[in-house]
């Protein structure tokens, strides 16, 4: 997880096949059922290659369907899916629309979505609608109005939707979850997270080289430079706060016994993406003139109906080592993953860090301590083997998943939310209540499990 170079050189290149994976038959170890995931996948760009490629490794699962309007794309799922030893499935992606015609096969029973942001909303909805449990990548929504089509049609339709915030699953993370439910910190006071990550040449390439070189995006770009940039032109908010609030939201039970209640945001000037242009394409190329809207560093400020208090950062424009800056503070002590230091009153030494080896060793989650070996090869450090199993298992007994559509839609609300606190000012903004008061008395997700 320390970057997005290590899996791109996993991924990225044209031929590459499903030998990246471990040779484990995920399904054989976990599944303990005879009954087969029916699995379509709308967008198999990298991050969907990557949870084909996951799906794969699995004998639980049949691949029955794919989409992506990128012939290339295509063509290499279909290879990957060829030397895994599966049938070809029914392939789609003749139109920007051909995907209603997939959803509309009733031999599919799930669907991931791994497509740009703009396309993630309708396709969600289009898929509950058709009755499919429905997976999608993050963030799930731009827009307020997004965000309550995904829980209506929740609501209205009865198919769930899971938000696939690989994060969640984050081995430490999940380590500092188990000492946040074993009341190691005490009452939970304070968090911070974010997204602090340089990204300039994963918005700047050269149209032919998905990452690390040029300075183009939008027609002349490929893969995210292509969509993603956009967004930094004309959008100044955190467009991408998951990441970091997903598991902090989890810690402190949002839409479980607690809810956001309110937000502040503030922007700095936007320079690093300009400065990357003209550093590596020269003042006079044209994208030097861009003017970018999304400022640098974007901090916002939540609260929440408990008292606790969240920052979330979003740092993505200018040099900088990748870290989503995690701090879990109570009345107890507190852990920071910047430093991987943890400070427990009266276990640590006063006023001293502990390196939080020992700590995160101590309480490592179930799941990693039984499934840690095999999900080794599957991304990210391993995080993206466990959501696509909370995912596939949820699926198969089409029960609710541990991150749903009142999460994806709580979370992805911080974008338009910020966005509007900017534009005004650093004016609070309130978020609506995605439960409609359920939140008193939802019950947490039992997180403490080794299931999934």
């Amino acid at each position: 997880m320390k970057s997005r170079r290590n899996f791109i050189k996993k991924i990225a290149t044209a031929g590459v096949g499903i030998s990246i994976i471990p040779n484990i038959a995920f399904g054989a170890i976990l599944n303990t059922n005879k009954q087969k995931l029916k699995l379509a996948f709308i967008g198999v760009g990298l991050r969907g290659t990557n949870h084909l490629n996951n799906s794969l490794q699995r004998k639980d699962i049949e691949v029955t369907a794919i989409c992506d309007i990128d012939p290339k794309r295509i063509e290499i799922a279909l290879k990957n899916i060829e030397e895994a030893g599966y049938k070809k499935p029914k392939v789609f992606g003749k139109s920007d629309d051909d995907y209603k015609h997939l959803l509309d096969l009733k031999e599919i029973d799930a669907v991931i979505i791994s497509t740009p942001w703009l396309w993630h909303t309708k396709m969600a909805v289009a898929a509950m609608k058709a009755g499919k449990y429905t997976g999608l990548e993050v963030s799930a929504a731009n827009t307020l109005e997004e965000c309550w089509d995904l829980v209506n049609t929740h609501e209205a339709t009865g198919s769930h939707l899971m938000i696939l915030e690989n994060v969640n699953y984050r081995r430490d993370v999940m380590a500092v979850l188990n000492m946040v439910r074993q009341n190691v910190f005490g009452e939970l006071v304070h968090f911070r997270c974010g997204y602090q990550h340089d990204l300039r040449f994963v918005k700047l390439n050269d149209g032919k080289t998905p990452y690390g070189k040029g300075v183009e995006f939008g027609e002349k770009g490929i893969s995210e430079s292509k969509w993603r940039t956009q967004h930094s032109v004309l959008r100044n908010g955190d467009v991408y706060p998951t990441h970091g609030v997903g598991p902090i939201a989890t810690m402190c039970d949002v839409n479980r016994g607690n809810r956001f209640i309110s937000l502040t945001s503030n922007a700095s000037k936007a320079i690093g993406l300009h400065n990357y242009i003209v550093k590596h394409g020269g003042e006079e190329h044209p994208n030097a003139k861009v003017k970018f809207k999304q400022g640098d560093v974007i901090t916002t400020t939540i609260e929440t109906a408990k008292g606790e208090t969240i920052i979330v950062t979003h740092d993505c424009n200018l040099p900088r080592p990748y870290s989503l800056g995690f701090r879990v503070q109570g009345a107890n002590g507190l852990w920071e993953v910047d430093g991987n230091r943890i400070y427990i009153e009266g276990k640590s030494d006063p006023h001293r860090w502990d390196a939080a080896d020992e700590w995160l060793k101590k309480y490592d989650h179930p799941l990693w301590q039984k499934y840690g070996e095999y999900a080794a090869g599957s991304g990210h450090g391993g995080m993206d083997f466990f959501v696509l199993n909370a995912f596939v298992e949820s699926a198969k007994e089409n029960i609710a998943p541990p991150l749903d559509a009142y999460d994806a839609a709580a979370w992805s609300a911080i974008t338009p939310l910020s966005e509007a606190s900017i534009e005004n000012n650093g004016a609070p903004q309130d978020f609506p209540d995605f439960t409609r008061g359920m939140w008193v008395k939802r019950k947490p997700y039992n997180w403490i499990k080794n299931t999934y």
